[in-house]
């Protein structure tokens, strides 16, 4: 299989594991369902590229074309992962707090005739920058390594 696809798979799922244990150091209490959700530290769509660009980086020299799409596709990935996703996050939560309020305003006016979501809208879609450059420089070192290892 390629060793670029393999690294940045790899990437993504340590990032992943790595996300059970900064919940855990968070919030004091294992959750092991982090490991399939969006959001939290590290990033692993920003593990993902950037283990992807550092490891063509150092094979194809920081000039080659191939480095060139790798880091542009990963910065725009990394822009889109803390930008739109987290906003698209925070108004996911907005949308949420509404639909609670207002079903306890429907209690006190029946003719309001609200029905609550059965199901809340996910809230952790995006990242805050900081578990973007952590996820980037797990990318980074990942990358390096992987390149080393095959040389």
């Amino acid at each position: 299989m390629n060793r670029g696809i393999v690294t940045a798979l790899s990437a993504i799922g340590i990032a992943q594991g790595l996300k059970v244990f900064t919940h855990k150091r968070k919030t004091d209490k294992w959750k092991w369902k982090t490991v399939f959700q969006t959001g939290g530290m590290p990033s692993s769509h920003s593990a993902g590229v950037a283990s992807l660009a550092s490891y063509i980086a150092a094979n194809k020299g920081t000039t080659s074309i191939e480095t060139a799409i790798a880091v542009i596709f990963g910065a725009i990935v990394m822009y889109d992962a803390q930008g739109i996703r987290r906003h698209t996050g925070e108004i996911a939560t907005l949308v949420n707090d509404i639909d609670e309020d207002i079903e306890v305003i429907s209690d006190d006016f029946p003719s309001l005739r609200h029905e609550k979501q059965e199901d809340q809208l996910n809230e952790l879609l995006g990242h805050q920058p900081a578990e973007v450059a952590g996820g980037a420089l797990l990318g980074v070192l990942l990358g390096l390594i992987s390149a080393n290892l095959e040389n």
